[in-house]
């Protein structure tokens, strides 16, 4: 065997409803690809109970804000399963997640073009 193809680790022999201990997706507005996650501040030591899965989000959490699509990259888990984890570990008060900034509304064409108009006239 070459070094690919030798054995996996054992997580991904477990199967992703046994990770998520048959909980559901959350809302899409509540945890999109986007929505930025980080360790919520530590009031004491981190409980003996999370699942590996779940300790490993939470270390990797810990480096600061990442986005949902991120962590799923690092942690080569399906986004769903992610998702479900992060939705999960933000109830039980392990993660403060930030919704993504909405975007802003454009600007008239007209004040842009009076705007460029002036800075021409003003600076040739």
């Amino acid at each position: 065997m070459t070094g690919r193809e030798e054995w996996e680790p054992a997580a991904e022999l477990v199967r992703p409803y046994v990770i998520t201990k048959g909980r559901g997706l959350p809302d899409e507005e509540q945890l999109s690809l986007i929505t930025l996650v980080t360790v919520a501040p530590e009031e004491g030591q981190r409980p003996t109970r999370l699942s590996p899965e779940e300790q490993r989000l939470l270390d990797i959490c810990a480096a600061g804000y990442l986005s949902v699509a991120e962590i799923a990259g690092h942690t080569r888990l399906p986004l769903g399963v992610v998702k479900i984890l992060l939705a999960a570990l933000t109830e039980g008060g392990y993660l403060i997640t930030r919704s993504p900034v909405r975007r802003a509304v454009l600007a008239d064409r007209e004040i842009l073009e009076e705007v460029l108009n002036g800075l021409r006239a003003k600076f040739g």
